[in-house]
């Protein structure tokens, strides 16, 4: 009987039992369960114990693993689905916020439109009741034009639809106010298709029945109006820049980092350690690359965008300019009464129409108003009533409402939006920390490199952009993504654009950045504060020299040039206009 070697018995068992203790340790059930949380693929994919050899493309290393091919293939969607639901969601809420507020000021803007109509349509009807079926569509075309002026649709000039308001204004006013038997000795039918209300039409600007209150109300509207409309078409590029980021491809040699990154350290069995942060910083710079070129322009666009809110709302302009047409059409056609024998002369000469209504006719027919025209004008009419234009302005603006019935003002949705956009003013410089705070462990004492676990991460961590990306140990970035760089291009062209057309705007530091009263405790009517004023002051919209050609896409259509005298005049009637209405509204007349 041959002899039994004991202690060689003992020795083999022993590297059995560790054997079987190792495979039980470095099982693959946990990998298999995340493998199913994480729904990356089908569970038959999953080996159960660790396996050598196998046929690895990116989560080589020496030992035993829980990965095979197929599961890689799995990583790799998984990642890509992953990183970019993660980068939609954080664009979200950018996104939402500009959508929510474009809607807010487009509501804001169209309430001011229907109450300026509704305003001016109560003038005809309760003043001049006569005119007031045939020009009622012409207020409707009037402020149609001016919405969609605002709204950035269209090719539309404020100035041609102002004109083109008093134009059909001109006839009924000197047939049925200046003459106001005219309209019965010529038939009621006069104003369409009549000779004389064509000639009317086409000589009105020669004629100049209304003074300076045409081209005084169009260069006030147009200049309110441009930066709503410049504001507009800006949401609109955000919104497309938004648009094609969200659907930014990302490069094979990305893929492979992030898979790397993710589940690389699943295949040891390791699905719990988080990456370490200077490593994911690495990895997620070279993959958002391209991305983060568009800081720049985006940081010029949002400061665009705070200027232009500030513009639009900021000392109410847009609000007075709008408000401010019923008394500028009712200034107009006073002036064309006032100065009825004279105008009456010089239709008869222009339109060749000798009226058997003489001068005699105008005192038998007074003027339904006996309120003389506004400062600009009165040197035409000596000895104005300044007491009597201060009346008239009471009356024509609307009353102040109380608080618990106005809705969001121009200022409040200026103030909400501005506080909001500042907190993107470096969304894509910052989105591959955003997105690898939810990745990197918190005082955990190892970390995952890539390749091994770790104290921490020794690689040089490189900085944002493409040309950063040279020295980035982690992913290899061939070249700026021409999608991304034509975005890029597009928006710095788009910044450009604005700048020409209103220069001053997204040359400074934004608001906030400079304490403009943001968060300083700036207080209006709105939020309790009654009479606290305006602080803040919209940037200098010098006009002088920019040609109409200067904006080839966006802003062709915008008014852009202003003749020096006229821009003079609105400068001087807007600042008169709003000196009375605080008269007005202080001491009322008893």
């Amino acid at each position: 009987m041959p002899r039994v070697n004991v202690s060689w018995i003992i020795t083999v068992l022993a590297v059995e039992l560790a054997t079987l203790s190792a495979a039980h340790a470095h099982s693959c059930h946990e990998v298999k369960t995340a493998f199913q949380v994480r729904q990356i693929g089908q569970l038959k994919w999953v080996p159960e114990t660790p396996a050598t050899d196998v046929d690895l493309s990116i989560c080589k290393h020496a030992g035993p693993s829980c990965c095979t091919r197929r599961m890689e293939e799995s990583y790799r969607a998984a990642v890509l689905r992953d990183t970019t639901q993660n980068i939609r969601s954080y664009s979200f809420e950018l996104k939402y916020q500009i959508s929510a507020h474009v809607a807010a000021f487009q509501d804001t803007f169209q309430s001011l439109i229907t109450f300026s109509q509704n305003h001016l349509t109560s003038l005809f009807e309760t003043t001049y009741s006569s005119l007031m079926s045939p020009i009622s569509p012409h207020i409707g075309s009037l402020f149609t034009d001016l919405s969609r002026f605002l709204q950035g649709t269209g090719n539309v000039s404020v100035e041609t639809a102002v004109h083109s308001f008093f134009d059909s204004l001109f006839p009924l006013v000197h047939t049925r106010i200046v003459n106001p038997g005219m309209a019965g000795s010529i038939g009621e039918d006069s104003y369409n298709g009549n000779q004389l209300g064509d000639c009317l039409r086409m000589t009105r600007q020669d004629i100049n029945p209304f003074g300076p209150h045409p081209k005084v109300m169009a260069d006030t509207l147009a200049s309110a109006l441009r930066a709503g409309r410049v504001l507009s078409l800006a949401f609109g590029m955000g919104f497309k820049v938004m648009n094609v980021t969200e659907t930014v491809e990302l490069s094979k040699e990305c893929t492979r980092a992030l898979v790397r990154m993710h589940y690389c350290s699943h295949c040891r069995g390791l699905t719990l350690i988080r990456a370490c942060s200077g490593y994911c910083l690495n990895v997620m710079r070279g993959c958002l690359a391209s991305l983060s070129e568009l800081h720049n322009p985006w940081r010029q666009y949002v400061t665009v965008l705070q200027d232009l809110t500030h513009i639009v709302a900021g000392a109410h302009n847009l609000e007075l300019a709008l408000l401010g047409i019923k008394g500028q059409v009712e200034e107009a056609i006073l002036y064309a009464q006032l100065h009825g024998p004279r105008l009456t002369a010089t239709v008869d000469k222009v339109c060749g129409h000798s009226s058997n209504v003489s001068s005699t006719t105008v005192k038998m027919f007074p003027p339904t108003s006996v309120t003389p025209p506004p400062a600009n004008s009165s040197q035409d009419v000596p000895g104005a009533d300044k007491i009597g234009m201060l009346a008239h302005l009471h009356s024509s603006l609307p009353l102040k409402t109380s608080k618990s019935s106005r809705g969001r003002t121009l200022k409040k949705v200026a103030r909400e939006f501005t506080g909001y956009i500042s907190r993107f003013k470096s969304f894509f410089s910052i989105l591959p920390e955003t997105l690898c705070e939810g990745e990197m462990g918190i005082d955990e004492p190892t970390c995952w490199s890539g390749d091994d676990v770790v104290k921490s991460y020794t690689a040089r961590v490189v900085g944002n952009g493409v040309h950063a990306q040279r020295q980035n140990p982690e992913v290899r970035v061939r070249g700026a993504d021409p999608v991304l760089m034509d975005v890029k291009n597009r928006l710095e062209l788009f910044n450009m654009e604005i700048q020409e057309v209103m220069p001053g705007v997204g040359h400074r530091e934004s608001w906030d950045e400079r304490g403009s009263g943001e968060s300083s405790g700036e207080c209006d009517d709105e939020d309790g504060c009654e009479g606290s004023g305006e602080s803040v002051v919209s940037p200098p919209l010098t006009e002088a020299g920019v040609s109409k050609n200067a904006v080839k896409v966006s802003f062709h259509d915008l008014p852009i040039t202003q003749n020096k005298s006229s821009s003079g005049a609105s400068l001087s009637m807007a600042s008169f206009n709003i000196i009375i209405l605080a008269l007005a509204l202080h001491w009322p007349l008893i």
